[in-house]
């Protein structure tokens, strides 16, 4: 593994050294503060950066942002002596992997290294990501909400994009982010000559380290400008950088949202049990059918559900013929709440029963394992739950 680290502390700096070169890193040491972080990632192209000695203040936490925005495939791990639950979750949301003290100890810092390292090396490879495109069947469904959720679990384990492919009245990003974003699908359509990891990263809004969304554009005449051309050079690439793509669909089937759907590995396809949701999904699925999109790619969800409701899922898969059926329940209070915030549910609600089918989904689609949790992790986790 190739691990960079960057100090202002010569003798600080060697001991690190020694320690990745013991274990068989490739180690590239530089000696100086922030001003380096770009020029070594640029230059070098770790997998690993230890940043040592930039300060411990939130301020100080800018060139990191920077550098995690710009270069997201490298983890970053900060050696910093502020260990206080504000200043870790400030480090969480610049993309920073740990916090470690400063200086580290041997064995804390090769636990984290080890830690992170095999992380790495147990992600995909390139162009092993997986396209996952959410779909309603009628206007109101709740797939943006679905899709907003099931990205924020995934990215508590593996790294997400969240595409807003609803581009005429796509608003994705407010589920989840109350301003607007400072580019969207159409800058990266507009620009699509210039398109690789690091411009499709500085055209996202990042949530979380781990998921980032691109938005849809904010004005009707800039989303004609978007063919489905751009949308596959965008999942070309972004297949390569992230572990899941996630996709918010609008509900019209065009030659845009085909040429998504046919990139897609599983399609689910968000209805409600009611009449007017299956006679729209039966006509959605013949669509697909024609399309030779089988039920091995297509999966139902049926949102706020009701067990005791006047029609269950038994007469929903009698109706719509056999494909995998995933039941969100009804949370109406919570649900709106956390919308009308602009936060994750997670966030807003943690307990609440439709994130633990969300979380049930994301567990069916990328098993998590269960692992110690680095320091920053635990109290990230623990501010969550506390929120």
């Amino acid at each position: 593994m190739k691990i960079a680290a960057i100090s202002p502390n010569k003798v600080r700096l060697n001991e690190i050294g020694k320690l990745l070169q013991a274990a068989s890193h490739v180690a590239v040491l530089t000696e100086g503060g922030a001003g380096k972080l770009r020029q070594v990632a640029e230059q070098d192209q770790p997998d690993l950066m230890l940043v040592d000695g930039i300060g411990c203040c939130e301020d100080s936490l800018a060139p990191i942002e920077d550098l995690t925005t710009h270069h997201p495939q490298i983890a970053v791990v900060l050696l910093c002596a502020e260990t206080s639950p504000a200043f870790l979750l400030s480090a969480m949301r610049a993309g920073v992997r740990e916090v470690l003290p400063s200086p580290a100890g041997q064995a804390e810092l090769e636990t984290a290294v080890t830690r992170i390292c095999g992380k790495l090396r147990g992600a995909p490879g390139r162009g092993n990501g997986k396209v996952l495109a959410f779909m309603p069947c009628k206007g109101g469904s709740g797939a943006t909400f679905l899709a907003t959720s099931l990205g924020y679990q995934l990215a508590q384990a593996r790294s997400v994009l969240l595409i807003d492919l609803n581009l005429q009245f796509g608003d994705a990003l407010s589920f989840v982010h109350d301003q607007r974003p400072p580019s969207t699908m159409a800058d990266v359509a507009r620009a699509i000559d210039r398109l690789d990891a690091s411009f499709l990263a500085a055209c996202t809004v990042r949530i979380t380290p781990s998921l980032s969304i691109l938005a849809a554009p904010e004005d009707h005449a800039q989303a004609v400008e978007i063919g489905p051309e751009h949308v596959d050079a965008v999942l070309a690439l972004a297949v390569q950088h992230y572990d899941f793509i996630v996709l918010d669909i609008g509900r019209p089937v065009t030659n845009l949202s085909i040429k998504a759907l046919d990139r897609a590995h599983r399609i689910y396809t968000v209805m409600q049990a009611g009449l007017p949701s299956i006679r729209n999904a039966k006509k959605l699925l013949a669509i697909f059918k024609s399309l030779d999109y089988g039920p091995d790619k297509v999966e139902l969800v049926i949102n706020r559900f009701e067990r005791k409701g006047a029609i269950g899922a038994a007469e929903i898969e009698r109706a719509l013929g056999k494909f995998t059926i995933h039941t969100v329940p009804n949370s109406y209070r919570h649900v709106t709440a956390a919308v009308d915030h602009g936060e994750a549910l997670m966030t807003d609600a943690p307990s609440d029963p439709v994130l633990r089918s969300v979380a049930q989904l994301a567990q069916t689609i990328s098993p998590r394992q269960e692992a110690p949790r680095s320091l920053l992790e635990r109290l990230v986790r623990r501010q969550l739950v506390a929120g």
